[in-house]
C-alpha cells in the first residue's frame, strides 16, 4: 500500500488523468436515472389504488433510483458530473428538488467535509460522533440514548428528518425570524433602509443571501409539486409513496456515508496531527459491494478515490481504482454483511486518533 507522503507526491498525476468530466456521460446518467425514476414514481402512485400488491416492490425500486439521484446531485455539487458549470448547477438544482435537499446549501457543507476529511475536531459525520471524554461525561441514561439513536435501525427516522422535515422547517423558521427582525427594526427606526437591516441579520440556518434564495427556490418548487401531485393522485397516496421511498433511500444514504468513515480503527485525527492523504487511505473505506449496488450508488463505494479528489466524476472512480489497485490494497474493505458491525463504531478515541466501539471503550475502562 502506498504511504500518505507517496500518495501526496503522486496525487496531481492521478487527478489530472481522471478528473475529466464529460457532458455526454453526464447526460447519459441523467437520462438513465431520471427517466426510470419518473416512470417508477408514476407506477407506484397508480398502484396504490389499482394494483396495490405491486406497491411495495415499486417503492423499493423507486428508493434505489432515489439513491442514484442523490449521488448525481452530489457530483453536481462537486462540479464534476458535467464539464459545463451551468449544467452542474441546473441538474444539481433539479436533483436537489427530487431528493428534498437544497443542493447548493448542502454542497457547501459537504465540501467542508472534503476539505477536513479525517479531522474530527472539525467534522463529526452524520452521527455527530462523540469523543470518549464527551461520552464519559454523559449520564448513564444519556449514554443509552446516544447508543440507541446511533443504531442502524434509526436510519429511516434520521432520513425523514434530514431529507423531508429539516430542510422545510429550517427554511420556514429562519424566514419567520428574518421577517420578525426586519419588522422589529423597522418599527423601532422607520428611517433605516430595509437593505441595511437585512445586512445586519445573521441566521444559523443559512450563511449568506445566496444560500437563502437557493433554499427559497428549492422549497417553493418542491412544495408546489407536492400540491400538484397530491391533487392529481390524492394526498394520502402521494405522501405515502413519497415519504416511504425517500426515507428508505435516505436511510441507505446515511448508512453508506457513515460506514465510509466510521469503522474499526478508522483514522480520526485532531487539528495538530491531521494529514489529508492519510485520511484518504486510513479514514475512508472501500465498499466491496455487488455491481448492481455500485450502479445505484454511482460508484461512491470507491470512496478513497473520491477523497483523493472530489473533482474525479463518479464514472471515472472505478477505473482509477483498478489502475492503482496495488496502491490501495490496504484501504479497509467493507462488504454488505459487514455493515451492521461497522455501525458499532461510534466513539472518537482522541488519544489513539481513531474510531472505536462502545465495547472497546468499556474494555479500556476496565483495564484502567
Amino acid at each position: 500500500m502506498i504511504s500518505p507522503q507517496q500518495l501526496k507526491n503522486e496525487a496531481s498525476g492521478i487527478v489530472s488523468k481522471y478528473a475529466k468530466s464529460s457532458n455526454t456521460k453526464g447526460f447519459i446518467q441523467i437520462a438513465n436515472t431520471l427517466i426510470p425514476y419518473t416512470l417508477l414514481f408514476y407506477l407506484a402512485l397508480k398502484s396504490t389504488t389499482d394494483y396495490y400488491w405491486y406497491t411495495p416492490a415499486l417503492i423499493f425500486l423507486l428508493a434505489l433510483f432515489i439513491v442514484r439521484v442523490f449521488m448525481i446531485m452530489h457530483d453536481c455539487g462537486h462540479n464534476s458530473l458535467f464539464q459545463t458549470p451551468l449544467l452542474n448547477k441546473i441538474f444539481g438544482f433539479i436533483t436537489g428538488v427530487i431528493v428534498g435537499m437544497p443542493q447548493y446549501v448542502w454542497a457547501q457543507h459537504h465540501n467542508f467535509h472534503h476539505s477536513t476529511n479525517g479531522n474530527w475536531s472539525k467534522y463529526r459525520g452524520p452521527l455527530s460522533t462523540l469523543s470518549i471524554d464527551e461520552y464519559r461525561r454523559l449520564s448513564p441514561r444519556k449514554q443509552k440514548i446516544y447508543r440507541y439513536t446511533r443504531n442502524i435501525l434509526f436510519a429511516p427516522i434520521g432520513a425523514f428528518m434530514y431529507f423531508i422535515f429539516n430542510p422545510r422547517f429550517n427554511w420556514l423558521l429562519g424566514s419567520i425570524k428574518y421577517i420578525y427582525h426586519v419588522l422589529d427594526r423597522k418599527i423601532r427606526n422607520w428611517h433605516t433602509p430595509i437593505q441595511t437591516i437585512s445586512e445586519k441579520y445573521h441566521s444559523r440556518h443559512w450563511a449568506n443571501s445566496r444560500q437563502y434564495w437557493h433554499m427559497f427556490a428549492n422549497n417553493i418548487v418542491l412544495i408546489s409539486l407536492w400540491v400538484i401531485l397530491s391533487n392529481t393522485f390524492g394526498a394520502a397516496e402521494f405522501f405515502s409513496v413519497y415519504i416511504i421511498s425517500l426515507s428508505i433511500a435516505g436511510a441507505a444514504g446515511i448508512i453508506i456515508f457513515t460506514i465510509q468513515h466510521n469503522f474499526d480503527s478508522s483514522y480520526a485525527s485532531d487539528d495538530e496531527h491531521w494529514n489529508y492523504y492519510k485520511a484518504a487511505l486510513d479514514g475512508t473505506s472501500f465498499l466491496d459491494f455487488p455491481v448492481i449496488a455500485n450502479w445505484f450508488s454511482a460508484d461512491i463505494a470507491y470512496h478513497h478515490i473520491h477523497h483523493l479528489s472530489a473533482r474525479i466524476p463518479n464514472y471515472n472512480l472505478a477505473r482509477c481504482h483498478k489502475e492503482y489497485s496495488s496502491w490501495f490494497n490496504g484501504v479497509t474493505r467493507i462488504r454488505l454483511q459487514d455493515i451492521p458491525d461497522a455501525f458499532k463504531y461510534i466513539l472518537w478515541d482522541t488519544s489513539a486518533l481513531k474510531i472505536i466501539s462502545v465495547k472497546q471503550f468499556e474494555q479500556q475502562a476496565l483495564v484502567r
